[in-house]
C-alpha cells in the first residue's frame, strides 16, 4: 500500500473493516522513503486509531469532519462554496479523472479528499506533487486547524503537505486558525441551521431551493484546481 493510499483509507470515515487490517496498515506507515520522524508520527496515528473503539473513532471523525464547514474534507467547500462556480469545478474534475481511466461510483463527490487521493496514489510523483500543490493551502489550513482543536488528524494533513514539497509555512496560517471562531460549536451550528433553513408556503423564497452541499457517503476524494 502507497502513502499516498494510506493517508486516503485513514482521512475517510474509519469503517468497521478497517481494524482487520492493522498489520498491513502499520507495515505502510513505516515506508522507508519518509522521514523518520514522519514514519514515526504515521505509526502513532495508525496505532492510536487501532487502538480505540470503532464506534468511538467514527464518532470523533463525524464530530471532526461533519460538524461546521472548516474542516470539510471537501475541497471545493474551502474554494467555491455554494456558489455555481462550484458545479462547473465539479464537472471538470470528474473529467480530468475520466481521461486517466478512473471512474467513479454514482454516489462520489469528486473533491473529496481520500477520493484524491486514492486518484493520486496512482498517478506518477511529478503528478502528484503537482496537484498537491494546488491544494496546499486548503490541506495547510486543515492541518491548523486540526491542531488548534488537539486533533490527531493533524498528523496526516501535515504529512500531505510534506509529500507537496514541504516548504509551506505553516506559521501564519496556525495564527489566522487561532484567530478563527470554531464553527462547529451547538451556537455555531445553530446560526447555520437557521440561515439555510428553507420556508415554504406563503413566504417561500422565489429562488430554486437547493440543499447544501455536505462530505460524501463514506468513501471518496478532490480540488479546482488541476494540474
Amino acid at each position: 500500500m502507497s502513502v499516498l493510499k494510506l493517508v486516503s483509507v485513514l482521512l475517510d470515515y474509519p469503517q468497521d473493516e478497517l481494524w482487520q487490517h492493522r498489520g498491513e496498515l502499520l507495515d505502510a506507515a513505516n515506508e522507508a522513503s519518509l522521514p523518520a520522524a514522519c514514519r514515526v508520527e504515521l505509526t502513532t496515528f495508525v496505532q492510536g486509531l487501532l487502538d480505540t473503539d470503532p464506534l468511538v473513532a467514527q464518532d470523533a471523525w463525524l464530530q471532526t469532519f461533519d460538524r461546521g464547514r472548516s474542516m470539510s474534507l471537501l475541497l471545493f467547500e474551502h474554494i467555491h462554496g455554494e456558489s455555481r462556480d462550484r458545479g462547473q469545478a465539479m464537472v471538470d474534475l470528474i473529467d480530468a479523472y475520466r481521461k486517466q481511466g478512473f471512474d467513479l461510483a454514482a454516489k462520489e463527490l469528486p473533491d473529496y479528499l481520500p477520493l484524491l487521493l486514492e486518484f493520486l496514489a496512482q498517478r506518477p510523483q511529478n503528478e502528484v506533487q503537482d496537484w498537491l500543490g494546488h491544494i496546499s493551502h486548503i490541506v495547510g489550513m486543515l492541518a491548523a486547524r486540526a491542531g488548534k482543536r488537539g486533533s490527531s488528524y493533524r498528523v496526516l494533513f501535515e504529512l500531505l503537505l510534506e509529500l507537496a514539497d514541504g516548504q509551506l509555512d505553516l506559521t501564519a496560517m496556525r495564527q489566522r486558525a487561532g484567530e478563527e471562531p470554531r464553527d462547529d460549536t451547538p451556537e455555531a451550528m445553530d446560526r447555520v441551521w437557521q440561515e439555510e433553513m428553507v420556508r415554504f408556503g406563503a413566504e417561500a423564497p422565489d429562488d430554486n431551493c437547493k440543499p447544501a452541499t455536505r462530505r460524501a457517503p463514506p468513501s471518496t476524494v478532490t480540488p479546482q484546481v488541476q494540474p
